[in-house]
């Protein structure tokens, strides 16, 4: 069985509306005792860094973290960053499950938000891209960014090259949202079911 961490945003709802489309063997909860149980978990993610880590101090998950460290977890989007060690938004540590810190786009040269489909270029085989082409489009909507480290599989690019993809073990994450990516996501999705 698969967990989505409920934050209390929609971005959960919308999830599971697609992960629908691959399996009915998931959840939407925000209980530790469900959440520890599943076989790999999603943290999904929209709105403020500072209310999800809130929600993560509230349903206690950094003295879980040590058991669901070693199930395949995949955060989107905001699920991803606060999977980091720190993010500048809110100047706020994090999970610290991947190395790196979240930066904000500079707004010097175009729009800092950086938002609709845009091509994600694979640098690292992954099993999250299993019968994924290079280069496919993945809808992104974000303001904050990983920049590119040892663990990013793939990047793409808003004025700079930044992490679009990110894997330490079992441990997955990216910054676009396959539940909005169309068949492409739907892909990327029923790969981390599989895995």
């Amino acid at each position: 069985m698969l967990a989505i961490v409920d934050f209390g945003d929609i971005n959960s709802g919308e999830v599971a509306e697609a992960l629908k489309k691959i399996t009915n063997d998931f959840i939407i909860s925000s209980n530790e005792t469900e959440i520890c149980r599943a076989d790999k978990i999603i943290f999904p993610g929209a709105g403020s860094a500072q209310s999800v880590m809130k929600k993560i101090h509230l349903l206690n998950i950094f003295s879980f973290l040590r058991i669901i460290i070693e199930k395949p977890i995949l955060g989107i989007g905001l699920g991803m960053q606060i999977m980091c060690e720190y993010t500048s938004e809110g100047n706020l540590p994090c999970l610290g499950i991947f190395p790196g810190s979240i930066m904000k786009f500079s707004n010097s040269t175009q729009n800092p938000i950086h938002e609709g489909f845009d091509k994600v270029k694979i640098l690292k085989e992954s099993p999250l891209f299993k019968n994924i082409p290079d280069k496919s489009e993945f809808y992104f909507n974000h303001s904050y960014y990983l920049p590119v480290n040892d663990y990013t599989i793939s990047v793409s690019r808003k004025d700079i090259d930044f992490s679009s993809a990110i894997q330490k073990n079992l441990s997955f994450g990216v910054q676009f949202h396959p539940e909005k990516s169309g068949e492409t996501g739907l892909i990327l999705l029923d790969n981390f079911v599989k895995l």
